[in-house]
């Protein structure tokens, strides 16, 4: 398999694990509700967690092919893509202040930055 290959693999495991992440997160904050265990979002966040619990494991193999190895890198870039999505998933990132989007993509360039500059 060639790396443009394998970088495709990463991106969509590590996209759609993240998604998955997201959506357990999501959901986690909604499991009380005045008090009761709400049962459906409990589900539904363990839901989201196990899919992108098995995404991650998925990612990893294709990231070591690609000597990516550090479980600091690789939870940089699996953390990185969680958060993002969690703020797209709930819509709110469109409604934050410009400067915050501004300061989000420098961090999201910084984690760039130590994912090359420390070669993984």
């Amino acid at each position: 398999m060639n790396k443009i290959h394998i970088w495709i693999i990463i991106l969509l495991t590590s996209v759609i694990g993240a998604w998955g992440e997201a959506e357990g997160y999501a959901h986690s904050s909604k499991v009380w509700s005045h008090g009761k265990f709400i049962t459906g979002e409990a589900f539904n966040a363990t839901l989201g967690y196990v899919i992108g619990t098995i995404m991650f494991w998925i990612s990893i193999k294709f990231l070591q092919e690609m000597k990516i190895v550090t479980p600091e890198i690789q939870t940089i870039i699996w953390f990185t893509l969680t958060i993002v999505g969690l703020a797209f998933l709930s819509g709110k990132f469109f409604h934050w202040q410009l400067i915050d989007q501004v300061v989000a993509l420098f961090v999201f360039m910084g984690i760039g930055w130590l994912l090359f500059h420390t070669g993984g």
